[in-house]
C-alpha cells in the first residue's frame, strides 16, 4: 500500500515519530491495519466505548450475554488444550464473586500480561461454560496504570492483532497513540469538507470535532452527533463524486442527436402496439426520447419488475434510432434470450420496413459473413444477439443505439466493446428485471440516469403464493397433474449453490429421478437444464420446454432470466430456503405470463432460521419487486449485492444505506444542489470541499455504464 503524496501535514507525517509508537511499530501499523500516517490513524475508529465511571461487581452480572465491566484479581492462569484447542485461561475474583477468562487467539500475548496477583480493570460480555461464568477475548487494563488523560470517561476501543498486542499496542494502546495525535495537531489540520451553509442548515458538527468526539466522546450525545456527522460526510462526498461525474459526463461527451422521433415510431405506436402503454411506460418513452434528442451522450439504466414491459419501451427506443437514420442493436446473456427476442420483435415489425438479423454464437460461418456484410453496408437496421455481438469483426455502419437486457450478466468490459463500435459513443440503454432499491440506485448508481417502470400492464393476474413444508410435495406433484390437465406447464426449479455444489448436484438429479417417478413417460414428458450441460444440450431441452413439447422443466436457476413460456402456470421452488429474496421473485417471475391464473410455491424444509422465514413471509404477502428488493437490502445489506455495480462504492466507514436513508436522502439533495451550481468547485465556501477531494486519494470505484 503506498503512502499517498498530499501537502497537508496529516497526509505526510508518519506515526514512526508519534509519541509512544517508534519505527518497530510504525511498520507493524502499517502492515497489519494499514495505517501509516496521523489521517490514517484519525480516520481509525473505535468500534466500542467503555464508560470507565460505571464499574459494576461480579455478583451483580445476571445472564447471559450481560455486558459488564468489573475491577479483580487474577487468582489462577494456566494454558488447557492442545493445537487447534489450546487456549489461555485466568480466574479473576473481586470478592463477590469469581469469573473465568479464556483467550482462544493471542494466548502468547495474554500470557505475558495476564499475571498471578495483578489487579486488572475488565470489560466483556458474560456467557457460561460447564456452569462458570466467562468471558471471551475480554477488554482488559492494570488497574490504576497512567492512561489517556482527555475529557471522556468513555474509552475508545480499537480492533487490532496478536502482534499489534504484543508491541503494546492493544485497543487501548491504540486509543493511547491516538490521543497523542490529537494533541500535536493544530484546528487547520482538518480540513472542514462541507460547506458552512449545509453545516449550519443541518445543525452538523464540525469535522474538527466529530473527529475528535467519535474517538473521545465527552458523552453519549456528543458521540451520536460525532457518528451523525460523519456518516453524512461519507454519503455526501460520494454524492458529490457521482453527481460531478454525471455532469461533467453531460458537458463534455458529445452523443449522437437524434432530433425526429420519425415515422417508423409513429407508425408502430399507432398502428402495430397489440396492446395500451401504461402509464409508466408512456413516461418512460418520453424520459429516453429527451435524453436522445439532445446530442449529449445517453446512458441510462432501465429498470422494472418482470412482466413491466421492459422490452417494448426498448423497443420504441430503436425504432426512434432507426427513423434518424441510425442503425440499433439489442444484446441479450444466453441464445434462448437472443432468440425469443429476435422472433417477437420480428413479428411485432413484420410489415414496417425495418431489416432485422440476428447474431449468436451457433450462425453458420456463410450466414455470418453475409450478415456481417449487410451490417457493415447498413442495409441491416437492427441487430439482435448474444456475445457474439461484441467480436471485433461485426462492423456497424452508424451504430446510434445500444439496448443491453439483464445488464448484471455482463461485465464492464464486454458492455464497453459495444459503445467503441462508432466514432461518436452510441446512445446506452441498460435493462434489469432485478429492482434495485432506490437507496442502493442512489449510491451505486448515481451518475446514470435511471427509469423505472413500476406498473404493471392492465389484467395481469398476481402470482398466487404459498410456503408449504417438504411433506407437502405429493400433493404439490398432483396439483401439477391438475395444471397440465388443464394444458398448463410447471417449473420445477432445485438449487445449485457453489460451496456445496457436488451434493446439490446429487440432490438435482435425485429430484429428477422422482419427477420421472411421480410423472411417466408417455403420458408426461420433462426437460432438463443445469448449469454442468453442454451448451448446446441445454438449448435444445429448453427450446423443446418453450415450443411445448415437455410439460415439466425441471432446472437450476439457469431458467432464472427471460425465459419467455405463457403456457407455464407453475413455479416450484424446491429448497426455496436455500434462495435470496430476489432470486426467489426472479423464478416466480418465470410464470405469470400468459392469461391464465400462476401459482408458485415455495418447498422448505421445516427447520428454518429466522430470516428464512422471514424471506418465505415477504414471498408469500407480495408480488412487488421492489418491495421485496427493500427486504432483500435489510436483510442481507449492501455488501451481499453490491455486485449489480461491481464496484467499491458501498464500503463506507460508517454509513449504512439501511439504516440511514435519511440522512443518505439529504446527503443526496445537498450534493445535488451544490454540483448543479457549482461543478468544479469554484466558489469560496467550496474550497475545502475541492482541496478534500484532491487530497483524499480513495478512488472512485464504480465500473461505468460507460
Amino acid at each position: 500500500m503506498q503512502q499517498p503524496n498530499n501537502s497537508n501535514p496529516l497526509h505526510s507525517k508518519t506515526l514512526t515519530y508519534l509519541k509512544g509508537v517508534g519505527t518497530i511499530k510504525a511498520e507493524l501499523m502499517a502492515k497489519e491495519l494499514g495505517i501509516y500516517t496521523y489521517y490514517d490513524l484519525l480516520n481509525y475508529y473505535p468500534y466500542r466505548h467503555i464508560d470507565k465511571t460505571n464499574v459494576t461487581t461480579m455478583s451483580s452480572l445476571t445472564g447471559e450475554d450481560s455486558n459488564g465491566l468489573f475491577v479483580g484479581k487474577v487468582i489462577s492462569t494456566e494454558i488447557l488444550g492442545a493445537k487447534q484447542g489450546k487456549r489461555f485461561v485466568a480466574n479473576i475474583t473481586d470478592g463477590t464473586g469469581i469469573i473465568e477468562l479464556v483467550w482462544f487467539r493471542g494466548i502468547n500475548w495474554a500470557e505475558k500480561y495476564i499475571e498471578l496477583g495483578n489487579t486488572y480493570l475488565v470489560y466483556g460480555k458474560l456467557t457460561y461454560f460447564n456452569g462458570m461464568p466467562q468471558l471471551s477475548h475480554p477488554e482488559i487494563e492494570l488497574h490504576n496504570t497512567t492512561t489517556v488523560q482527555t475529557k471522556s470517561t468513555l474509552d475508545p476501543i480499537y480492533s487490532t492483532t496478536e502482534k499489534l498486542k504484543i508491541r503494546g499496542l492493544s485497543g487501548k494502546g491504540i486509543g493511547s497513540i491516538t490521543a497523542e495525535v490529537f494533541r500535536q495537531i493544530q484546528p487547520n489540520d482538518i480540513i472542514e469538507n462541507i460547506p458552512e451553509s449545509i453545516i449550519t442548515k443541518l445543525r452538523l458538527m464540525p469535522r474538527m470535532q466529530a473527529l475528535y468526539n467519535i474517538h473521545f466522546p465527552a458523552t453519549v450525545q456528543h458521540y451520536q452527533q460525532a457518528v451523525r456527522r460523519l456518516k453524512f460526510e461519507e454519503l455526501f462526498i460520494a454524492q458529490v463524486r457521482l453527481q460531478q461525474v454525471k455532469i461533467k459526463r453531460n458537458v463534455n461527451t458529445k452523443g449522437i442527436l437524434l432530433p425526429q422521433v420519425g415515422s417508423l415510431f409513429t407508425q408502430f405506436y399507432n398502428d402495430h402496439i397489440p396492446f395500451a402503454l401504461t402509464n409508466a411506460q408512456k413516461r418512460v418513452v418520453k424520459e429516453i426520447r429527451h435524453n436522445m434528442a439532445t446530442g449529449v451522450q445517453m446512458n441510462r439504466l432501465l429498470q422494472g419488475d418482470v412482466g413491466s414491459g421492459k422490452t417494448m419501451v426498448a423497443l420504441l427506443s430503436m425504432l426512434i434510432a432507426i427513423g434518424n437514420g441510425y442503425q440499433a442493436c439489442l444484446m441479450a446473456p444466453t441464445e434462448i434470450l437472443a432468440q425469443q427476442h429476435y422472433k417477437k420483435i420480428l413479428e411485432q415489425l413484420l410489415t414496417l420496413p425495418v431489416n432485422i438479423a440476428i447474431l449468436t454464437g451457433s450462425v453458420k460461418a456463410a450466414k455470418r459473413r453475409k450478415l456481417l456484410s449487410q451490417l457493415l453496408s447498413g442495409e441491416i437496421n437492427l441487430l439482435i444477439g448474444t456475445h457474439a455481438l461484441i467480436e471485433p469483426t461485426v462492423i456497424f455502419a452508424n451504430l446510434g443505439l445500444v439496448v443491453i437486457d439483464e445488464q448484471h450478466r455482463f461485465g464492464v468490459e464486454q458492455r464497453s466493446q459495444l459503445w467503441k463500435k462508432n466514432i461518436v459513443p452510441p446512445h446506452i440503454l441498460v435493462m434489469t428485471a432485478t429492482p434495485i432499491p432506490r437507496t442502493l440506485a442512489m449510491t451505486a448508481y448515481g451518475d446514470l440516469e435511471v427509469s423505472v417502470i413500476d406498473e404493471l400492464p392492465p389484467g395481469r393476474q398476481a402470482i398466487i403464493t404459498t410456503h408449504k413444508f417438504d411433506d407437502f410435495r405429493i400433493k404439490t406433484y398432483e396439483f401439477i397433474q391438475q395444471q397440465i390437465a388443464l394444458g398448463r406447464q410447471a417449473y420445477i426449479v432445485f438449487p445449485l449453490i457453489e460451496e456445496s455444489e457436488k451434493l446439490d448436484f446429487e440432490n438435482l438429479m435425485q429430484g429428477y429421478e422422482n419427477v420421472k417417478a411421480f410423472f411417466p413417460e408417455p403420458k408426461y414428458l420433462i426437460s432438463m437444464v443445469h448449469g454442468k450441460m453442454p451448451n448446446e444440450t441445454k438449448e435444445t431441452n429448453m427450446q423443446r420446454f418453450v415450443a411445448g413439447n415437455t410439460q415439466i422443466m425441471v432446472a437450476t436457476t439457469v431458467i432464472e432470466v427471460g425465459v419467455d413460456v405463457p403456457n407455464a402456470s407453475i413455479m416450484i421452488i424446491e429448497s426455496a430456503e436455500k434462495f435470496g429474496l430476489s432470486q426467489l421473485h426472479q423464478l416466480r417471475g418465470r410464470v405469470g405470463r400468459g392469461a391464465s391464473q400462476s401459482y408458485c410455491i415455495l418447498l422448505t424444509s421445516h427447520k428454518l432460521t429466522h430470516i428464512a422465514k422471514q424471506r418465505m413471509g415477504i414471498m408469500v404477502q407480495t408480488n412487488d419487486g421492489f418491495a421485496i428488493s427493500e427486504k432483500d437490502l435489510e436483510l442481507r445489506g449492501p455488501g451481499d449485492i453490491e455486485g449489480l455495480r461491481q464496484s467499491g462504492a458501498l464500503n463506507f466507514k460508517l454509513a449504512d444505506i439501511v439504516q440511514d436513508k435519511a440522512i443518505l436522502e439529504a446527503a443526496r439533495n445537498e450534493a445535488e444542489k451544490l454540483v448543479t451550481a457549482d461543478v468544479n468547485l469554484q466558489q469560496p465556501e467550496h474550497k475545502g470541499l475541492q482541496q478534500y477531494l484532491i487530497e483524499d486519494t480513495k478512488p472512485v470505484g464504480w465500473g461505468k455504464i460507460s
